[in-house]
C-alpha cells in the first residue's frame, strides 16, 4: 500500500529500433533462455518471474529456469526480470524513481530481454504487459483465459518505457477484486484483494464520507454541538456536516486523523470528506466564506488545506483526499487545494448515455474543467452501472473510453469506476471489467477493437450477434434523448418495443450459435439476463402497445414461467444483489407476483374503447427500498387483492410508475390514482402525490392530499389532472412522515384516460 506520486512525465517512451533481429525465445518447444532475477528482488518481482515462467511454459512447451543473475554467464541468453544490477548497467539513463510504483520497462538488447519497472508493481506489470502484447495471453475473467500455442516464440525488438497516467485504477466489479486477476488487469485500488507478493494496492484511510467517522456524534455532539452544522438556527448532526470554521473542532479532527495515519503510515492517503448527505453549516462564519468563495466548496477546501498542513508535518508526502460532491461540487473562487490535497469529484448526477463532452453533462464537465485549473491532482468517482437495478441493459459503453481520456486530460491521477460489484449478473459485467481495466492502464487503446476482441475471445461464435445487440441498445438510448442516470427503475424511458424485439432476435441467434458448447453457452445465457429482466418489467405495457399498433410481440409467451426461469437462472449464477445493497432473494416475491390476474376495469372506463384507457396494477409499480419504505401486500379492499403499502415514517417517493410507450401514445390524458390510508387521526395531511419529468429534472405537478379527503379509509380515485405524458416522466406517491396520524398509505393502481379530441 503506497502513497501517490506527484504527477510527472507519464508516457516516457514507446518506441522501437528498426531492423533489429527478433529474439527467438523458443524453437520447437525448446529454449536456451534463462529467467534472471536479482539477489535483491522484492516479492512482486519474484512473483513476476514465476508468472513469466508459468505462462511461457504453457504457451511454448519449453522449460524455463529461474536463476540469480549473478550465477549466470554474461553471454548466456536471458530474460532479466526486475531492476537488477545487470539491468542498471545496461540502461544507466533510465530513472527508476520516475517510473513511480507502476511504470514499466520492456527492452531487448543483444540476446537479452529486459522486463523491469518501478517498485513495488512495475516489474510485475511489465511481465503482464509482455505476456499480453507480445505473447498473446489473455485473462478474460478471474477464471477464464486464453493461452496461444506457440512452440516457436519470437520477440520483436522492444524499446518501451511507460508510466500510466492514472496512478490509481479501480474497476469495482465482483470479478475484479481477486488475485491474481486484479494484478493481471493492473488494477491497484482500495477494494482489490491484492497481497504484497502481487504488489499490494492503495488503501485510502477511511475511504470516504469520514466527517462522522472521525468525529462520531455519539461521542462528541452532546459536549460540542457547536462543532456540527447549524441548520435553520439549530445545531444538528443527522443529515448534516461539520462547522468547518470551528478551529477547536478542526484540531480534534486532525488529532483523530493522525491516529489513523500512525496505524497505517504506508497507506499514503487519507480521506477527510463530507458525509453522504447535504446539510452544510449555515452559521455566519461558514456562510461568510461561502459568499467570498462563491461556492460551498470554499470553506471545505480551506478546512482540508489546514488539516493537510498539520498531517504533513508528521507524515510528509501523505495525500489528503476530499470530496467535491453534490453541494460542494462547484469549484471555489479563491481557495486553492494544497499540493498534498486531492479533490475527488463524483459523477452521480450525469447522464451516462453521453460522454462528458455531450450536452447533457455540461455542468459536470464544467466543474471538472474548473477544478482541474486550480487543483494539482484530481480523483474521479465515476458511476458505470444502474444502482437501482443492476440486472438491466445499461447502454453506457460508448462513453467509457472518451470519459477516461477526458479525466486524464484534466489532472486526474486516480479513477474509481464503480460498477455493480454486488451482482454477478449485471449488464455484460465481464466485458466491462476487462474493458475498463485495459483503458485505465492505457487510455489510448481503441475501445471498439477492445470490445470486438473480448466478444470474440469470450463468446466465440456468438460474438457477432452480441455486438449487434450492443449496437441496438446503444442506438436506442441515443435516439431516445433520454437522460440515462445511474438510478433508473427500468428501461421504459429509452428502450422501445421494436428495439426489444430486435434484441430478442439477436440473442436467439447468439444462443443458437453456441448451443452445443458447454463452456460458452452459459456465458451467453448469463449475458441475456438483463434483457430477460427488461421484458419482465415492461411485459404488460409492451403487450398493450403491440396489440394497439399491430406489431409483433417477442416477449415471453408465458410470463409467469419466464419469471420463474429468470429467478432460477440468476440463482444458478450466484447473483448476489439485484440492486445496490439489496439481496436478490428479497426481490423474488415481487417478481413472482408480477403476473397476477388484473382487477376489474375502473368504473369510468367500462364503456370506453380499450384503446382509450390504460390500467397499471400494483405489480407494475417501481418500488424504492422495497421491503422497508414500501411493500406489495395483500389488501382485500384493493381491486385485485394487492396494493403497494408505504410506511409513514419517511417522505420518500417510494411508489412510482415510469411513463411507458403505450401511455405516451394516448396523447393528452387524465391520470387517476386509487389510494387509501389507515388513519389514526382525522386532521392533517395524508400523503403526497405527483408527476416528475426526469428529462427536464422538474416537477410536472404535485399535490398534498389532506386526511379529510380520505377519512373513511376507503380507496379514493385521486385526480392528477390532464397531462401529455412522455417517456422519462413518472408518477409517484409518498407519505409525509406522520406515523402518529397515518399508519399506512396504500396505492392500489393508476390509470390513464384519453382526453376527447
Amino acid at each position: 500500500m503506497q502513497s501517490f506520486l506527484a504527477p510527472s512525465l507519464l508516457i516516457i517512451a514507446v518506441v522501437g529500433t528498426a531492423g533489429a533481429a527478433p529474439l527467438a525465445l523458443t524453437r520447437d518447444g525448446e529454449t536456451d533462455f534463462v529467467i534472471a532475477v536479482g539477489a535483491d528482488a522484492i516479492a512482486p518481482e519474484t512473483t513476476g518471474a514465476n508468472e513469466l515462467k508459468d505462462h511461457l511454459e504453457a504457451v511454448t512447451g519449453a522449460t524455463f529456469e529461474i536463476r540469480d543473475e549473478a550465477l549466470l554467464d554474461e553471454a548466456a541468453p536471458q530474460i532479466v526480470v526486475g531492476p537488477t544490477a545487470r539491468f542498471k548497467a545496461a540502461f544507466p539513463d533510465i530513472d527508476l524513481e520516475a517510473l513511480g510504483h507502476d511504470g514499466i520497462v520492456m527492452k531487448t538488447a543483444g540476446n537479452r530481454l529486459y522486463l523491469a519497472g518501478g517498485r513495488p508493481r512495475g516489474t510485475l506489470y511489465a511481465v503482464y504487459t509482455f505476456l499480453e502484447d507480445q505473447v498473446g495471453c489473455r485473462w478474460w475473467t478471474a477464471s477464464d483465459s486464453y493461452m496461444p500455442d506457440e512452440p516457436n516464440l519470437q520477440v520483436e525488438d522492444l524499446d518501451t518505457v511507460y508510466v500510466p497516467s492514472l496512478q490509481y485504477r479501480e474497476a469495482f466489479y465482483r470479478g475484479a477484486f481477486s488475485t491474481p486477476f486484479a494484478a493481471r488487469m493492473k488494477c491497484n485500488g482500495h477494494f482489490a484483494r491484492i497481497p504484497a507478493e502481487y504488489g499490494g494496492h492503495y488503501n485510502i484511510l477511511g475511504w470516504c464520507h469520514t466527517f462522522e467517522q472521525l468525529l462520531p456524534p455519539d461521542e462528541y455532539f452532546e459536549q460540542h454541538p457547536e462543532w456540527y452544522s447549524l441548520i435553520d438556527g439549530k445545531r444538528v448532526h443527522q443529515g448534516a456536516q461539520l462547522c468547518l470554521t470551528n478551529d477547536e473542532m478542526r484540531e480534534e479532527l486532525t488529532r483523530r486523523a493522525l491516529e489513523w495515519v500512525r496505524r497505517d503510515p504506508t497507506a499514503g492517503i487519507i480521506s477527510i470528506s463530507q458525509n453522504d448527505c447535504w446539510g452544510p453549516c449555515q452559521c455566519d462564519d461558514c456562510q461568510a466564506v461561502v459568499r467570498e468563495e462563491g461556492a460551498e466548496s470554499g470553506p471545505l477546501v480551506r478546512f482540508v488545506n489546514q488539516v493537510a498542513e498539520d498531517i504533513n508535518k508528521e507524515f510528509p508526502g501523505t495525500l489528503i483526499e476530499t470530496l467535491a460532491y453534490v453541494y460542494s461540487r462547484q469549484a471555489p473562487r479563491l481557495a486553492r487545494p494544497s499540493n498534498n490535497v486531492v479533490i475527488r469529484l463524483c459523477s452521480i448526477e450525469c447522464s451516462f448515455v453521453q460522454p462528458l463532452t455531450g450536452p447533457q453533462n455540461e455542468k459536470f464537465r464544467t466543474d471538472i474543467e474548473q477544478w482541474s485549473a486550480i487543483a494539482p491532482q484530481l480523483y474521479i468517482w465515476n458511476y458505470v452501472t444502474n444502482f437501482r437495478n443492476y440486472i438491466l441493459p445499461h447502454p453506457n459503453m460508448r462513453a467509457l473510453a472518451p470519459d477516461i481520456r477526458f479525466f486524464v486530460d484534466h489532472n486526474t491521477i486516480g479513477l474509481f469506476e464503480q460498477g455493480d460489484a454486488g451482482s454477478s449478473c449485471g449488464d455484460f459485467v465481464e466485458l466491462r471489467t476487462w474493458l475498463l481495466s485495459r483503458l485505465m492502464w492505457d487510455p489510448s487503446l481503441d475501445e471498439t477493437a477492445l470490445i470486438t476482441e473480448f466478444l470474440q475471445g469470450y463468446y466465440g461464435p456468438a460474438a457477432e450477434p452480441l455486438q449487434q445487440y450492443l449496437d441496438v441498445i446503444h442506438d436506442a438510448a441515443e435516439a431516445s434523448g433520454a437522460y440515462l442516470g445511474c438510478y433508473l427503475a427500468d428501461t421504459s424511458a429509452w428502450l422501445g418495443l421494436d428495439d426489444l424485439n430486435r434484441a430478442t432476435e439477436l440473442f436467439a441467434q447468439a444462443t443458437e450459435a453456441v448451443k452445443d458448447d458447454a463452456v460458452i453457452a452459459p456465458r451467453v445465457r448469463r449475458a441475456r439476463l438483463p434483457l430477460d429482466h427488461a421484458w419482465l418489467l415492461c411485459y404488460s405495457s409492451m403487450k398493450r402497445q403491440a396489440r394497439a399498433e399491430g406489431k409483433p410481440f417477442l416477449g415471453p409467451e408465458d410470463p409467469q414461467a419466464a419469471a420463474e426461469d429468470y429467478i432460477a437462472t440468476c440463482r444458478s449464477f450466484d447473483v448476489g444483489q439485484y440492486r445496490e445493497g439489496a439481496p436478490f432473494e428479497g426481490y423474488v416475491t415481487s417478481l413472482q407476483g408480477r403476473f397476477r390476474d388484473p382487477g376489474p376495469a375502473p368504473e369510468r372506463c367500462k364503456d370506453l374503447p380499450e384503446t382509450d384507457w390504460i390500467l397499471v396494477e400494483d405489480h407494475e409499480f417501481s418500488l424504492a427500498n422495497a421491503g422497508v419504505w414500501v411493500s406489495i401486500v395483500e389488501d382485500a379492499e384493493a381491486a385485485n387483492g394487492y396494493a403497494a403499502r408505504m410506511t409513514t415514517d419517511h417522505t420518500q417517493w417510494a411508489t412510482q410508475y415510469p411513463v411507458s410507450a403505450d401511455i405516451e401514445s394516448l396523447g393528452p390524458c387524465r391520470l387517476f390514482a386509487s389510494i387509501r390510508c389507515d388513519l389514526k387521526a382525522q386532521t392533517g395531511n395524508a400523503f403526497d402525490i405527483g408527476i416528475y419529468d426526469n428529462n427536464t429534472k422538474t416537477g410536472v405537478m404535485q399535490r398534498t392530499v389532506p386526511i379529510a379527503e380520505v377519512a373513511d379509509g376507503q380507496y379514493r380515485e385521486i385526480d392528477l389532472g390532464v397531462h401529455e405524458l412522455k417517456r422519462g416522466m413518472y408518477f409517484w406517491a409518498a407519505p409525509v412522515n406522520n406515523p402518529a396520524e397515518v399508519e399506512g398509505v396504500y396505492v392500489d393502481r393508476i390509470y390513464c384516460v384519453k382526453e376527447p379530441q
